[in-house]
């Protein structure tokens, strides 16, 4: 290999050199910006993450305080009725009265979602009702239930409370 040939293979392997440099800085450079572009993104998330839960968290502290404003309606009622001055001795009067406070009462809680489960003559379903015992029945068939000892209640179609019951074992 002549002088002239060894130069220009010196020069390639320079140029060679250089442009593996250039293209390693290139790739840092692309590899910091997307390692800070990843950061800026988690970030981000992790705000609205929490900014997510502080609002889900002031939603159910509003409906807790609606909830609470209408059944302090029926507290008054309540006191209302057992107050001093409305102890007349007039039974009739006084079970009228505890009559509208229950169905007040019941209104709110209707209101705000809830569903009684009350499965007289329903086949037994365990999934929302508890068998206390079970009976024989000349009326309701087997599997069914006879007596419902107390109700169930669902806030949309979410269990809250099995209702409790009597089931037939059928006629003896």
């Amino acid at each position: 290999m002549d002088e002239a040939e060894k130069l220009e293979v010196e020069k390639l392997i320079e140029e060679v050199e250089k442009s593996t440099d250039e293209t390693f800085a290139e790739g840092h450079n692309a590899l910091a910006q997307a390692q800070d572009k990843y950061l800026r993104l988690f970030a981000e998330f992790e705000n609205y993450r929490t900014r997510t839960a502080k609002e889900q968290l002031e939603l159910i502290n509003t409906a807790n305080g609606k909830l609470l404003t209408k059944l302090s309606e029926v507290k008054d009622n309540f006191d209302r009725a057992f107050a001093e001055e409305n102890k007349s001795g007039d039974l009739e009067a006084f079970e009228k009265g505890v009559k509208l406070i229950q169905e007040q009462f019941d209104k709110v809680l209707t209101e705000f979602g809830l569903e009684t489960i009350d499965p007289t003559g329903e086949i037994f379903d365990p999934n929302f009702h508890e068998a206390l015992m079970d009976q024989p029945s000349e009326n309701v068939p087997e599997g069914n239930v006879v007596l419902v000892y107390q109700k169930g209640y669902k806030i949309k179609n979410k269990l809250l409370k099995t209702a409790k019951v009597i089931v037939s074992s059928g006629k003896q």
